[in-house]
């Protein structure tokens, strides 16, 4: 039996925030990092709305890029204060994925991140709060989402916390808060959302629900991507949307190898975080193409790439992932990026062991050592 699961609601398109004049509630606590939502005039709108839907609300900033369990638990402070019977994350993957993981613990005090770090652990939820989602970049998909990525302030460990309970209750997903990302951002997210597509097709737990909704979003950042780069308002929109479907596919299909390396390697070397996939998917798909070589090749035909073998589609898919990676400026290896080659192998044998044991590589079509992720990895940083 598969399962597949996104928010009761989903709201895409122009000046769709202003759905939030037709909520239900009495007070809302809304997380957000900080800085351009408030600038742009975003934030000034989306309380105006709740105001006008009589809502009290409550403003909880300074989110970091990799939000930690003390963040978190500051948030939890303020809701238990408030009593919020609506949470919305606002902004990034940060903000949305840190007011996830308050929500769990807003609801149930006593619970732990360790526990809540056990895949399909969590507790029930919407017995105090319903949670909304409205995100601002183009690539997380967190939106759509039963994932959130927290980090241990004391450790720097990653609890990645998924469970269906934290799929949000209601998506907005505004295309014109999309339209001021500067270019890197817009890069670094699209490759993002590419992977959560490439990485969702070829997954164990793939179906046809999940690949329709990858293969529209791999067409559409084709169509959009490097135009929505270049500034251009209309691919901002449709890339916009495209992230979303990449997340309602991967939330219920998971990932694979490509996001494993990456969060083991983002915090420790400063790596965006689509930066890192982009830069580890070419070499992924070439590992993964001996048992899921079909299904890659299927996407390059789908896109019109050129080739007759599946080999050569392969190759194609590579070769266009490749394109993507120089028409966006994203560095071909770790060691373009600028990670230092002392670095980088006195922390091989320690990131290889993580990137195994994360959860994603558990839904990867291919199964890797050890060994095999360190010649992954040293394929990566030198660009081979």
């Amino acid at each position: 039996m598969a399962r597949f699961t996104i928010p009761r609601d989903v709201y895409f398109g122009e000046n769709t925030i202003e759905e939030l004049k037709t909520l239900d509630g009495n007070k809302a606590v809304i997380v957000i990092s900080g800085g351009s939502i408030k600038k742009n005039g975003a934030l000034e709108k989306i309380e105006d709305y709740l105001k006008e839907a009589g809502i009290e609300t409550r403003l909880f900033e300074g989110v970091e890029a990799d939000p930690s369990d003390e963040t978190v638990m500051r948030g939890v402070a303020v809701m238990n204060e408030f009593q919020p019977d609506l949470i919305l994350g606002v902004g990034g993957g940060s903000p949305i994925d840190a007011a996830k993981a308050m929500w769990i613990f807003y609801e149930n005090p006593n619970f732990t991140f360790e526990e809540a770090a056990i895949p399909f652990n969590l507790p029930q939820l919407r017995r105090k709060a319903r949670f909304v989602a409205i995100p601002t970049t183009s690539g997380t998909g967190t939106e759509v989402t039963a994932f959130s990525i927290i980090t241990s302030k004391e450790t720097e460990l990653k609890y990645p916390i998924a469970d269906f309970n934290i799929t949000p209750d209601m998506a907005i997903v505004d295309s014109n808060l999309a339209q001021t990302m500067p270019g890197q951002l817009v890069a670094h997210t699209g490759m993002d959302a590419l992977t959560h597509s490439l990485e969702a097709y070829v997954s164990i737990m793939a179906n046809e629900l999940t690949d329709a909704l990858a293969m529209k979003s791999i067409e559409m950042v084709q169509d959009h991507l490097v135009e929505s780069y270049e500034g251009d308002e209309n691919a901002r929109a449709k890339m916009h949307l495209s992230q979303c479907l990449a997340g309602m596919s991967f939330s219920n299909a998971i990932l694979g190898i490509v996001h494993s390396m990456a969060h083991k390697t983002g915090k420790m070397f400063s790596i965006p975080h689509g930066c890192a996939n982009a830069i580890y998917l070419p070499a992924a798909i070439r590992f993964n193409a001996e048992v899921a070589g079909e299904k890659y090749a299927d996407i390059a035909k789908r896109l019109g790439l050129e080739g007759n073998t599946t080999e050569e589609r392969v190759n194609a898919l590579i070769g266009f992932v490749e394109y993507l990676n120089n028409a966006l400026h994203i560095p071909t290896s770790l060691k373009e990026f600028g990670v230092p080659e002392e670095a980088f192998l006195a922390s091989l044998d320690v990131i290889s062991e993580g990137a195994v044991g994360d959860p994603c590589t558990s839904t990867n079509p291919r199964e890797i050592s050890v060994e095999q992720m360190k010649k992954l990895f040293k394929t990566a940083y030198y660009g081979e």
